[in-house]
This record gives C-alpha cells, sequence and structure tokens, in this order.
C-alpha cells in the first residue's frame, strides 16, 4: 500500500513537472513574439518620425509621478504601459519614493505578453499588435 502512493506521488510529480516545462516554454515563446513585436515598433516609429518621450511612472496609490531615466513611447493612453527606445516593455508603476522625487524612478523591463492586461480586474485587455497599431495610427498626436 505504501508503495502504491508512493509511486502515485512521483507520478503526479512528474506530470507537474512536465506541465510547468510546458507552461514555461510557452511563456518563453510568447515573450519572444512580443520582443520582435516591439523591436518591430521602435523601427516603424522612428521611420514615422514619432519621437521618443522621456517616460514618467506613477506611484503604486496613484498620488505622484515621478520621472524616468528611460525614453520611449506610451502605448496607452493612461500612461501605464510603454516601449522604450531599447525596444523594452515597461510597466509605469513604482513604489512611492522620496529619493524618486529628486532623483527620478528607476524602472526595470518586464516580459512584454501578447495581450496586455490579461488577468487583470479591470476587463481592460487588448492585444499587443492592436495596441502597436494604434499607437504608430496616433502619430505624434498621442495622450
Amino acid at each position: 500500500m505504501q508503495d502504491e502512493q508512493a509511486a502515485w506521488r512521483e507520478e503526479q510529480r512528474r506530470a507537474v513537472a512536465v506541465r510547468a516545462a510546458a507552461l514555461e516554454a510557452d511563456r518563453a515563446a510568447e515573450a519572444r513574439k512580443a520582443e520582435a513585436m516591439l523591436d518591430d515598433f521602435v523601427r516603424r516609429a522612428a521611420e514615422a518620425g514619432i519621437r521618443a518621450r522621456v517616460l514618467t511612472a506613477r506611484s503604486l496609490d496613484g498620488r505622484s509621478t515621478y520621472k524616468t531615466h528611460i525614453r520611449g513611447w506610451y502605448l496607452k493612453s493612461d500612461r501605464s504601459v510603454a516601449v522604450g527606445e531599447d525596444g523594452e516593455f515597461y510597466v509605469l508603476t513604482v513604489a512611492p519614493s522620496l529619493r524618486a522625487r529628486f532623483a527620478g524612478a528607476d524602472l526595470s523591463p518586464s516580459v512584454a505578453r501578447l495581450v496586455i492586461g490579461a488577468g487583470g480586474r479591470d476587463g481592460e485587455s487588448i492585444p499587443l499588435p492592436t495596441l502597436l497599431e494604434q499607437r504608430l495610427a496616433a502619430g505624434e498626436h498621442w495622450p
């Protein structure tokens, strides 16, 4: 009986590991596709003469905004996500900080997904290609 339970647990561990590996492979493939789209966006924005701006980040509580050291293009009109000139994807929220008020907020790139906002509570998800095309179509006239 104990041998059967041990074998069952081992089989379950293997199944979980296989599912986790498959999920990780899917995420990595999605990230590569998104990276290619972002690189293409940066190229097309430069060709269209759409200037990159110094990006700002909003505090998690929404009360403060901070300059960053990143130049790029906002993708959503609420300025919550952006693409940097480096082709990286940035989520523009940071922890409130007195240091950031004076020195600027430090941002780290995030892994881009093919659907921005997927799984969020507000239901405002949008496919990345759609978001990039909308931003390119708006040109310099972006909120």
